[in-house]
Parts: structure tokens; sequence; C-alpha cells
């Protein structure tokens, strides 16, 4: 469901807008004050609409065009070759997403499914958001709603991309319709809704006598420019180590840049800022993806054991000493009915239990898991192993001391020294017991589901050189050129969709007429084929959109 605050206030402050808009308009006092002050600026607003258009940059346009005419031939050809195949190519993209959303929406839940069109999926810890369905990582588009699956502290992020993948789109037709000799009347931002955009003000006159290879030209320049900015975006990115490297070093674990206040994490023993993380289990942790990849396989795999040998088993299980302590009502209930209690074992009528590393009972929980610890204890957890004999026992030992300095395992097998069992934390499916090893501090002991960890645990693989660097500034830079990759690329497919409005019709029309005329003489019949070719992809386009919109907000 969309955020009803949201809502409110978008409604609200657009209600505001134009009632003033139309108060000012319908007085007589102010009407042609106001109405030349829109005019003078350049402004025009209707309902849920405010655009700007200006002609001071127009020198820089005429200024960009006009520069090295062969170099800018040449490559706004490159942008018409990208052009069509993106056109004909989104067909394959938004089919194939089309299928993977019927799919999911038949297999996954609604909170695992995507959602506005606008981003490529990323696999990495990135901004958006992910999946654990194997159906939504292979999608290359998915719908994005600000505020529903993208988090409200990130929507600076994501608005600022899409104003600069707009801005940098409208360049690309403006030089490439200079360097055709269409005259360039302006350059212009608007909003509409939430979403800002940008766009030029071409002579159409002028456009319509230039031939269809020159309309090609302009045409694909703004999907041409989009593509080189997502490269440039990802070039970015791979070099980013290189280009902090003077200020941040990599390479070492993750840094932990932030922990939520609701995250299980937290405690006297816990995670805080600024701790540099270098394993997790017995996985060793150098950047963000070893930890996401780390996590994964904790959550995807049983729960690790460790070697505990006999001895130790014995000496760190819960002795009877402590039972009056932990469970005093047993405790004077087996007293009362005569029995012996002692350090070596409880005696009663028909029944002895010795303790040889065995607590004195255990149960079954609702979720599978065995418990045989007190209920209350924060310290001790219940551990299961298998002895010599093949015999499954249970024993309570305290968690801290039971897991130092021990080596994991699987089986007994993988413990080599003789009388050394393979102990095994007792949890229920989802939970794990995780050591969390971030020196110089004592190792962190986790209990919990691994993804409240990832998505409670903000980390970073950059960290600071000098105690007066931002361990911030990293994730910022990181975020953003993550947002403008996904959103640069996705404007660059959607655009070429051969749509009704959209950059695609333009290219699809000029495209015919380049290839078509010679082979089809009447008009009437490339017009029709353009005209089903702008349907179906029109369709296409809007069906991935409205499938995409109701697997988030109204499932």
């Amino acid at each position: 469901m969309i955020p009803v605050p949201l809502l409110v206030v978008v409604v609200g402050c657009w209600t505001a807008v134009y009632l003033t808009d139309l108060m000012l308009k319908s007085s007589g006092y102010f009407k042609h004050s106001y109405e030349g002050w829109l005019a003078d600026n350049g402004l025009n607003i209707s309902p849920f609409h405010i655009r700007w258009q200006t002609a001071i940059f127009n020198y820089a346009f005429y200024s960009w065009g006009q520069r090295k005419a062969r170099l800018l031939y040449q490559w706004f050809n490159f942008g018409m070759v990208f052009g069509v195949i993106a056109m004909f190519g989104s067909f394959v993209i938004l089919g194939k997403t089309l299928m993977m959303t019927l799919a999911q929406m038949m297999t996954d839940s609604p909170s695992s499914s995507s959602s506005s069109f606008s981003s490529f999926s990323s696999a990495s810890s990135s901004p958006l958001s992910s999946s654990s369905s194997s159906t939504h990582s292979e999608q290359v588009l998915q719908v994005v709603v600000p505020g529903i699956n993208i988090p409200i502290n990130q929507l600076t992020y994501f608005f600022a991309a899409v104003l600069i993948s707009g801005v940098v789109h409208e360049i690309g037709h403006g030089i490439a319709a200079i360097r055709e000799q269409v005259r360039f009347n302006g350059f212009g931002i608007f909003l509409f809704i939430i979403y800002p955009g940008a766009f030029v003000d071409l002579f159409s006159t002028h456009l319509q006598l230039i031939s269809p290879v020159q309309q090609l030209r302009i045409f694909c320049a703004g999907i041409w420019h989009n593509f080189i900015l997502a490269l440039m975006g990802i070039l970015a990115l791979v070099l980013l180590p290189i280009i902090l490297f003077p200020f941040y070093y990599t390479g070492v674990g993750v840094l932990i840049t932030e922990v939520a206040e609701d995250s299980p994490a937290i405690g006297l023993r816990g995670l805080f800022v600024g701790d540099l993380v270098t394993q997790l289990q017995d996985c060793p942790v150098t950047n963000v993806q070893d930890w996401n990849e780390c996590l994964d396989t904790i959550a995807y795999e049983s729960q690790i054991g460790y070697c505990i040998s006999a001895s130790t088993l014995q000496h760190l299980s819960f002795p009877v000493r402590d039972l009056e302590r932990a469970a005093p009502s047993l405790f004077r209930h087996l007293k009362s009915h005569g029995w012996v209690v002692n350090e070596e074992k409880v005696q009663g009528p028909g029944l002895s239990v010795k303790f040889l590393g065995v607590v004195l009972s255990a149960y079954k929980r609702l979720d599978g898991s065995t418990e045989c610890c007190n209920n209350h204890s924060v310290t001790n957890v219940c551990f299961s192993y298998t002895n010599n004999f093949n015999k499954h026992l249970h024993t309570c030992l305290p968690i801290r001391k039971a897991v130092k300095a021990t080596q994991v395992c699987r089986t007994n097998k993988d413990c080599k020294q003789g009388s050394t069992f393979c102990t095994v934390p007792s949890l229920d499916i989802h939970t794990r017991l995780i050591k969390v090893r971030h020196p110089p501090q004592i190792d962190t002991l986790y209990i919990g589901h691994p993804l409240n960890l990832h998505y409670t645990v903000s980390v970073t693989s950059f960290v600071p050189r000098f105690n007066f660097l931002s361990i911030d500034l990293p994730v910022v830079v990181e975020t953003f050129v993550k947002y403008l990759i996904s959103l640069s690329g996705a404007l660059a497919i959607v655009n070429a969709v051969p749509c009704f409005a959209l950059d695609g019709q333009w290219i699809l029309n000029s495209f015919l007429d380049a290839t078509l005329t010679s082979v089809i003489g009447d008009n009437d019949v490339k017009d029709l084929i353009g005209f089903f070719i702008l349907l179906g992809g029109s369709v296409l386009l809007a069906a991935n959109m409205t499938l995409g919109l109701w697997m988030v907000t109204a499932r």
C-alpha cells in the first residue's frame, strides 16, 4: 500500500499550488501582473505539473553542438545504431520481465516482488530492494515506487539521479539537433507529481524537413547519452577504491556505519558504529560482497557446530549446585519428596540421574528445537551432540565459553582430537548462532535470523586512513552512483520502447521512413505497420507497469 502520510502531503501540496495559481489568475487585481511574471520567467503551472523553460543555456548548447563537427557526427552515428538495437531489444526485455512478473505473482509473496519502472535490478548490497527468489534476481527492469520499495532516507539519491539522468538525456537531444541544423529554442525542467525531469524545445518545422537518418540521430541521442552515463557510473564504481585510495583503504573487512535502534546486534558486547568486522563464523569478510555472501551462506546452510572435548563438556555443563538458583521451585519440590540432590547426582525413589555433561531434563519447543536450559537464561544455550555410542544428547552450556577458541564442525569426524564431540546449538530452523569477529573488541555472539543482521546493520568496504575523515562519505558516493546507473540505464531502455509519446515512437517512425520508403511505396501501409508496432510496445509497457504496481501496492 502507498503510505497514506506521503499521499496526503503530495496531494495537499499540489492542491495548495493549484488553488493559489487559480486564485491569482482569477483575481482582477493580480491577474495581469501574475501572468506577466509567469511568462517572463518561463513558468507554466497546471494540475500536478510545473514547467520552467529558459533560453539562458542556448549559447552553451550551440557552442557544444558546433564544436568538432566530424567527431560529433561519428558520436551520434554510434548513438543511432545503439538506439535502433535498443528499440528492438526493449521488446525482448519487456517480454521477459512480464513473464517473470507473472511467474512471481504465482509463487512469491508481495513483499519480495518488484515495484516504478525506473531501475536495473542489482545483485550487490545495493540501496535498491533485493529478493531471495531466483526469478526476481534475473529481472533487468523492475518497478520502483518511492516510499514503498525505496527507503524514505534514500529519496534524495533517487530524485537527484532521476533529474541528472533526465538532464543528460535532453542534452543529448539538444546537441544532436544543433549538429543537424535544427533550431534550438530552449531548455527546461519540470516536476510531474513528485518526479522531476527535463526537456528541450526544438523548432518542429526544421525537424520535419531533415532526412529520416538525421532525425534518427536526434531521437536516439537521448537514450545514447543515458547509456553512456550508466557506463561511466559503472566505471566510477569499479574505480572508486582507487579514486579514494589516498583517503580510504579497502580489503581488510567491513566498517559498520549504522546499527538500527531495534537491531538484535545492539548490546554491551554487540556491534557499534566504527567496528571493523573481519569474520562471520568461519567465513572471512574483506568487503561488502563477502559480508552479504557470508550471511546468505549462513542463512541457507544448517547451524554450524563447535568441537568440545568430553572433559570440557562435563566442566561447562549446567551443574547441580546451580539448580537451586536457576529452578528454585523444582529444587524445593525434589527436596520435599526425599530426593538426594548433590553435585554428583540427583537420586529419588526408583530413579538416579548422574551429572556427566548432561542436564537433568530437555524438552522440545513447538518450533522443533530442543530446550535444556532455564528459559530466562541469556548466557546459556542448549547444545546437542552425539556421543561415542551414537546416542543423541543435550547439554546446557555457557555460550561464550563453549564457542571460545574452538574449531568449527559439522560432524564428529571434523573434530580431529580424541573424545571430542561436535556440539551444535539447538535453535529453531531460522535462527542461527553467529560469531562476529571485530578485533580488537571481544567477539559478538549474535543469535537470530541472519537477514535481521543484514537489514539492521549497515556496512562499507572503505576504512578511513585518518580520524577526521567521515565514514559515511564513501557510502553516500557509492549509493548515489548506484542509483545513477540504475535510473539512467532504465531511462535508456524504457524510452527506447516503441510506445506512444516516448522517444521510441519517433525512433520507429524515422527508422521505417529510412528503410521501408523505397521498399513499400504506399505510405499508408508503412504507417499501418508502424501503428501496430507502437500499439504492441505500448500494451507491453503498460502491462509491465500495471502488474508491477499491483504487485507492490494492491497486494
